[in-house]
């Protein structure tokens, strides 16, 4: 079976004559229709494979009023997104998902100055859907982007707004206090956290889960410094914490990377981990597998947020119903240096 113009692209008019079948037909085989027979189904996507016929992409956007394109947002700045081994698992989720299917994804590295350009983007028309992740305090404006397309967080959003979003995150709270018992359970009694931004969900609520262990456990919670989720934020809470408190036995990072900046500090004091001071973290990456010594920390499914974020927007794009918060579990790998 042959295309009638040799040379030239076969049409939606020539697979239907070679199904048997009404132009309509094979325009709702195309477009995922249910209303069609399984035999007409099969007619047509044979045509189709013998035709070598592709459809006409721009045609099928105007028809479903689709782009067939997503955008993920980091509202960060590049420095960041490139040296965080965080949003590479998450990206490596959305996109491992994505590919089995016809959506492409749009990378936005929303800073701050961009917000309005960015937003505006996001409601021309340029993509049938959102993903969020890493995003602050001034999160109204993301959560405020669901009146117009779906939208789905990773992480709570911290808003007003953001109780009526859709969203996949972890029991940071739990986590961080689990982990947090760790260092109690050693004899830790003078236990430092470095926390993560006080503009971040995922900040505060480690935060929380800190205070937490340290309440149940009549311990004070007077030691707290914050830093920004970078090696550089992670030296530079160390060094003040330690100048506020040299009897320090214990430290809680909120991040793998802000726990390596403070080992660093900690070895410039003479202070080695576990023997003088426990240190424990949050994310099982390369940050804390392979720092000296590798660090007691949170794993949280990274790989999976990813793609569980995907699942729940292209359900909302198609008008599914699923369930507004998304919760992943955490477990804590153990490896001595608490």
């Amino acid at each position: 079976m042959t295309p009638e113009s040799p040379g030239s692209a076969p049409t939606l008019e020539q697979v239907a004559k070679a199904a048997g079948v009404s132009r309509s037909t094979v325009s709702r085989v195309i477009n995922d229709s249910p209303k069609v027979t399984p035999e007409a189904l099969a007619a047509v996507k044979k045509a189709i494979d013998e035709l070598g016929y592709v459809p006409n992409r721009a045609a099928r956007i105007l028809a479903s009023r689709r782009t067939q394109s997503i955008a993920l947002v980091i509202p960060e700045n590049t420095a960041r997104f490139f040296a965080d081994p965080y949003f590479a698992t998450v990206v490596q989720g959305i996109a491992m998902y994505l590919s089995d299917t016809d959506y492409t994804l749009s990378l936005v590295i929303a800073a701050e100055k961009d917000g309005e350009k960015t937003r505006r983007y996001l409601q021309a028309g340029n993509v049938d859907g959102a993903l969020i992740l890493s995003h602050h305090s001034d999160d109204r404006s993301y959560t405020e982007l669901a009146r117009s397309i779906p939208v789905v967080f990773g992480g709570r959003p911290m808003s007003q707004e953001g109780s009526r979003a859709y969203y996949i995150d972890v029991d940071n709270v739990e986590a961080a206090r689990n982990v947090t018992r760790k260092l109690i359970e050693k004899g830790r009694r003078r236990i430092a956290t470095i926390a993560g931004p006080a503009d971040m969900s995922a900040g505060l609520d480690r935060l929380e889960g800190w205070t937490q262990a340290l309440d149940a456990a009549g311990i004070p919670t007077d030691l707290v410094e914050h830093g920004d989720f970078s090696p550089a934020g992670g030296e530079a809470a160390m060094r003040r914490l330690l100048a506020r408190d040299e009897s320090i036995d214990g430290v809680f990072a909120a991040s793998s990377l802000m726990a390596q900046g403070a080992l660093n500090v900690l070895r410039s004091h003479g202070k080695a981990v576990p023997h003088d001071l426990g240190l424990v973290t949050f994310d099982n990456d390369y940050a804390a597998q392979s720092s000296s010594p590798p660090l007691t920390t949170v794993e949280q499914p990274t790989v999976e947020q990813g793609r569980r974020m995907v699942d729940v927007l292209l359900h909302l794009i198609d008008g599914g119903t699923v369930s507004q918060i998304t919760m992943m579990p955490t477990r804590i790998i153990e490896r001595g240096s608490e």
